[in-house]
């Protein structure tokens, strides 16, 4: 039987080269590559991926771990990490914490997850002083997406959602709309999530600069779900006098705002004007204004910048670098911000006078 060793002896390169060059990695020169090809066809050798693997020392898996991949936003970084890890000749080994802290912790606290994985991506996962504890012990190489948490020596990959929200309050402030309401997230989600703190601050910033100060009756908070963002409009509404604008934290809340409004006998935008947070892939359908965030995007870099280290790709071509390198353990990378934009649809239109 063939093995990589006699290979490697036709092709005279070493073994590790051979199994690089057979996974289409693109750190082998073409020229050395076409001669590696050559030799496993006069050979007739087979590659196999576990063994070279294990030659390799490594696993040939990246842990992705998301708090609820059900969300567009996970589901749709999810699925830009794995495509671009399939490329490079990597598996994608799932965690999904369905919002649980019980799993979280199983999940980051594990020795066992050292064995099974060669790196690890968190989706916008809160960690406690304990998880950086454990992850550091791992001693794998990892990055984090859309994290207000970062891991010491980890680089992380994010838009900024303080601005992001700003931008869409901002937006109904210029068309006019003083009396502006937010719908962001559940308080008692047991991960402690943090992205809809950061989108409130935006929200509450916005106002503050155009002199308006914010009111505790107008901000509601529920779901990162269409049917949280029904909730929590449908109690908007139940306060009160209803605002003639809604800035909700994410798209998914502002459909379930529109829904609300619709039920309520309220048009948007005539009567209430709505805004959201992603460019969900279903905004454009439903006329929906937002800021757009590159998810996909945050997926794809993330993953790129990861496989630099592991020897799967190189930073070369990447658009968009990290503003300090990575300097070791005990070290807080800058983050990559990644721009947003405003999107302008039928959603949001200038207050009715009365």
């Amino acid at each position: 039987m063939t093995r990589i060793d006699d290979v490697a002896r036709l092709a005279g390169v070493s073994t590790a080269t051979v199994s690089r060059a057979l996974r289409g990695l693109p750190t082998v020169s073409p020229g050395t590559r076409r001669r590696v090809l050559a030799a496993a066809e006069q050979l007739d050798y087979a590659v196999s991926p576990s063994a070279s693997r294990l030659a390799g020392g490594r696993t040939g898996t990246v842990a992705v771990v998301v708090p609820r991949i059900t969300r567009w936003f996970f589901a749709t970084v999810v699925e830009a990490v794995e495509e671009f890890l399939h490329q490079s000749g990597y598996d994608l080994l799932l965690h999904n914490l369905g919002g649980r802290e019980q799993i979280r912790q199983r999940v980051l606290r594990t020795a066992n997850l050292q064995k099974r994985v060669d790196a690890v991506i968190l989706v916008a996962t809160p960690l406690h002083a304990a998880d950086l504890a454990a992850l550091a012990a791992l001693d794998l190489p990892g990055v984090t997406i859309s994290s207000g948490t970062g891991v010491p020596g980890w680089p992380c990959v994010r838009i900024d959602d303080v601005a992001a929200a700003r931008t869409a309050t901002r937006h109904l402030l210029d068309l006019g709309h003083r009396r502006i309401a937010h719908i962001s997230g559940d308080p008692d989600d047991e991960l402690a999530y943090t992205t809809h703190v950061d989108r409130r601050r935006g929200y509450q910033t916005a106002l503050r600069a155009a002199g308006i100060r914010p009111d505790p009756s107008l901000d509601v908070e529920s779901q990162f779900t269409i049917d949280g963002g029904n909730r929590a409009t449908t109690e908007l509404l139940a306060r009160g006098e209803p605002p003639t604008a809604i800035v909700a934290a994410c798209d998914e809340m502002a459909m379930g705002a529109m829904t609300a409004l619709r039920d309520a006998g309220l048009r948007v935008p005539q009567d209430v004007s709505v805004i959201g947070i992603d460019d969900h892939d279903l905004a454009g359908v439903l006329g929906l204004s937002t800021i757009a965030q590159p998810a996909a995007e945050q997926g794809r870099l993330a993953a790129r910048i990861l496989l630099d280290p592991l020897g799967g790709r190189t930073l070369d071509s990447v658009a968009v670098r990290p503003r300090a390198p990575v300097t070791g353990p005990g070290t807080a990378n800058p983050p990559v911000i990644l721009p947003t934009r405003l999107v302008v649809r039928e959603s949001t239109a200038p207050p009715r006078a009365h």
